[in-house]
């Protein structure tokens, strides 16, 4: 005997699918052959009135939804990808990179999932959460001493990539890193927001990649659109107009004049990477951001939206409302939110979350009689 469905059963499929939106549950319509085929096409979603400055529009690109939960997910599929199209890798080859973490996170992403041996470079300052994921992907993890900073850990990484025959990815300097943006990350912007208001596009810097890449693709498809860079208020190495020396092959020589510590993490290393360079002019305007409004813009972000970002997202998020003040009414802004929170729990994005419960908390507990904590 067939299954029999009731006319309440079928109106109650309608509503809850009306209610879902028309999007949920059909899918992606196609399958993938690897975990590299899923990199990019992440959504824009937009940021309440809580945080948006009134008459204003502002959405955020989430990066986080990249398989490994950040930006630089797209830079590792484009520097291995380069690599084996110019014939500098072959099976069971060795990639080494100098990385803050997310580039190590994702390089070893694309190493596992090709086969091939991978080395990362990381200043220890950095949370302790990328070295963990790094190592879970099958990488090793060298540390370098704080006080080498960026440019530390990057010449440690080129003496082993000499030593050992390694292929050094060269993110700060290769230009597969901005066409990779170039290609994808822009495009998918100027299809998002097609036949719609958008003026401004705001973000930071780690390499650069997606400021010189994506930035270019925007400009080329709205020249009106402008550009609000920003930086870390304590590393303002742009706005002070001292360039970065560098060695033949466009690595930086020492550490930036300007660059002090900071607790962006992905944002601004102690020097101007070439790939940045490379797009410098296509800004309109640099952006100081405070470290401290950068860590409560992100916990803000959380607590507001259920978006779980870092403090590199919170800064991003920053720069646009403070852009956003400053627009004529009715400006539609769109900002890059590099990576996912729940890399930074051993940093001070969390350093006010508590594990243990609260008076609050304990409160709410004691209200009902059953299983409470001693």
């Amino acid at each position: 005997m067939g299954a029999c469905t009731s006319s309440d059963d079928k109106n109650g499929s309608q509503a809850m699918n009306n209610a879902l939106g028309p999007w949920r549950g059909r899918g992606r319509g196609e399958l993938y052959e690897s975990i590299c085929d899923v990199v990019g096409n992440t959504p824009c979603v937009k940021i309440n009135d809580r945080m948006c400055p009134p008459g204003r529009t502002i959405y955020a690109k989430l990066e986080y939804f990249n398989p490994l939960s950040s930006v630089k997910d797209r830079l590792a599929v484009a520097v291995i990808e380069d690599g084996e199209k110019k014939g500098l890798l072959k099976a069971g080859d060795t990639v080494i990179e100098a990385t803050s973490g997310n580039t190590g996170i994702a390089v070893a992403m694309v190493c596992a999932q090709r086969g091939y041996k991978c080395v990362i470079v990381m200043a220890e300052v950095f949370s302790i959460e990328r070295r963990k994921l790094m190592r879970m992907l099958g990488a090793k993890v060298i540390l370098t001493p704080k006080a080498g900073k960026g440019t530390g850990m990057v010449k440690k990484a080129a003496e082993l990539a000499e030593k050992h025959g390694w292929y050094l990815c060269h993110q700060f300097e290769t230009e597969a890193n901005s066409t990779m943006h170039e290609l994808t990350t822009g495009p998918e912007i100027v299809a998002d927001f097609a036949g719609k208001r958008l003026d401004y596009f705001c973000l930071g810097y780690g390499t650069g990649g997606t400021f010189t890449g994506a930035g270019k693709a925007l400009k080329a498809a709205r020249p009106d659109i402008k550009i609000a860079l920003a930086e870390p208020e304590a590393a303002q190495m742009l706005a002070s107009g001292t360039k970065t020396e560098r060695n033949p092959d466009g690595s930086a020589v020492g550490s930036h004049p300007a660059f002090t510590a900071h607790p962006i993490q992905g944002w601004a290393p102690d020097f101007i990477p070439k790939v940045l360079e490379a797009g410098l002019g296509q800004q309109d305007e640099l952006v100081p951001i405070p470290g401290p409004a950068a860590i409560a813009c992100a916990q803000e972000l959380a607590r507001t939206q259920g978006i779980l970002t870092g403090i590199s997202g919170g800064a991003s998020i920053y720069c646009a409302i403070e852009t956003a003040k400053k627009a004529p009414e009715g400006a539609v802004l769109v900002a890059i939110i590099a990576d996912t929170g729940e890399r930074y729990l051993s940093t001070p994005l969390f350093a006010s979350i508590e594990a243990e419960m609260n008076d609050e908390e304990k409160e709410i507990s004691q209200s009902s009689p059953s299983f409470q904590m001693a």
